[in-house]
This record gives C-alpha cells, sequence and structure tokens, in this order.
C-alpha cells in the first residue's frame, strides 16, 4: 500500500506562494498608483478607521515610523483624512476620503480578478475550504502561531 507523500512545511508552501502573489499585485498597484504599504494602508481604513497612527501600525503589523511618509503621500494625494478625535483632540482619526475609497474599491477589484485566475484552479468545495482555513489562521494573534 502506498503512503501519501508527506507534507511540506507551512511556510514552505506559504511563502513562496505569498511571495508569488505580491509579485502578481506589484503591476495592478502600480497602475492604481500604490505602493504597496499604501495598499495595506488603505486596505486597513476601508475596514475600519483608526483612532492612532500607532493603532493602524499594530493593525498592520508595522513599525509606526514606517507608515509615516506613507499617510502623509495619502493624505497629500486625498486619500484618507486625518481628523482630531472629539473624545481626545491630541489624537487624530484616520478615515478614508470618498476618493480613498474608490481608489481602494478598484484596486482591490483588479487584484480578486487576478486571484480569481489563481482560485479558479480549485473546486468549488477545494476553494471555499482553503478560504475558510486562510481566513481562520490569517486572524489568529502572531503570539499564539509564533507561542505554539
Amino acid at each position: 500500500m502506498n503512503s501519501p507523500p508527506p507534507r511540506r512545511d507551512l511556510a514552505a508552501m506559504i511563502v513562496p506562494l505569498g511571495r508569488a502573489l505580491s509579485a502578481a499585485e506589484e503591476p495592478v498597484l502600480r497602475a492604481h498608483d500604490l505602493s504597496m504599504w499604501a495598499y495595506i494602508v488603505l486596505t486597513a481604513l476601508a475596514e475600519r478607521p483608526m483612532r492612532t497612527q500607532a493603532a493602524l501600525a499594530r493593525a498592520i503589523g508595522a513599525d509606526k515610523t514606517r507608515i509615516i511618509g506613507v499617510l502623509d503621500d495619502l493624505q497629500e494625494r486625498g486619500l484618507i483624512q486625518r481628523r482630531p478625535d472629539p473624545a481626545d483632540r491630541r489624537m487624530r482619526v484616520l478615515s478614508l476620503t470618498a476618493a480613498g475609497q474608490r481608489a481602494h474599491r478598484s484596486t482591490q477589484a483588479a487584484i480578486r480578478a487576478r486571484e480569481e485566475r489563481l482560485l479558479a484552479r480549485l473546486g468549488a468545495a477545494d476553494r471555499q475550504c482553503f478560504l475558510r482555513a486562510l481566513q481562520v489562521l490569517s486572524a489568529l494573534p502572531p503570539e499564539e502561531i509564533v507561542g505554539g
């Protein structure tokens, strides 16, 4: 009786896939005049406005100093706004403008179209299972993954 081939480590499967997906997104991002970090910020803010730059940095797994230039650029281009927090005027609430919402939607639609071509290689049941499992695992806090 033949035994199934050994499974590769998760990182050995996911890292090359992630790199290839990022490479596939690059032309889409260029066409929409966005960097990968800018798209990540727009996506996070599309999900929900953030009270502080530090909260945004935590949400996207970036150092807060890393995103300041990205935020400045997005604000200058009218894609995000920084408004005083009514509860604490020292804080700034970050949110998308209408133009930022449009930019995010059109970029995401183009990325999803590319993803659809890849996902079409899976049968309907496998596709649904893969996406559900990926959502569950990617929602885990990093400390749960690292800490075991």
